[in-house]
């Protein structure tokens, strides 16, 4: 029993290390918030055509900005449109609800 209380703080010590590192890497993964990422997409917005793979990745990195995005009133309407949804649907990128 003597080598075991150093065990536990090891262990505890690994579990919260991997911890930290994991949630770092979660946000260092997250793109910062820039709507003009969004530009290949514009097309679609606007006339309703399919989304390009490319509008597709930019959609996916910036998803944790839309609503962000939408408390502006510059790209509110453009996000809020039947096409801007359409791009959520094709690229498998739920629409959020804010």
């Amino acid at each position: 029993m003597k080598g075991s209380c150093p065990k536990q703080v090891v262990f505890t010590c690994a579990i919260l290390l991997i911890f930290i590192v994991a949630q770092e890497n979660r946000v260092a993964a997250e793109e910062p918030c820039d709507p003009m990422q969004l530009s290949p997409c514009l097309d679609t917005i606007q006339k309703g055509s399919y989304p390009s793979n490319l509008c597709c990745k930019k959609v996916r990195e910036q998803k944790h900005c839309v609503c962000q995005y939408l408390r502006n009133p510059n790209f509110k309407s453009f996000l809020n449109s039947p096409n801007a949804k359409k791009i959520a649907t094709e690229c498998d990128c739920p629409y959020p609800k804010c």
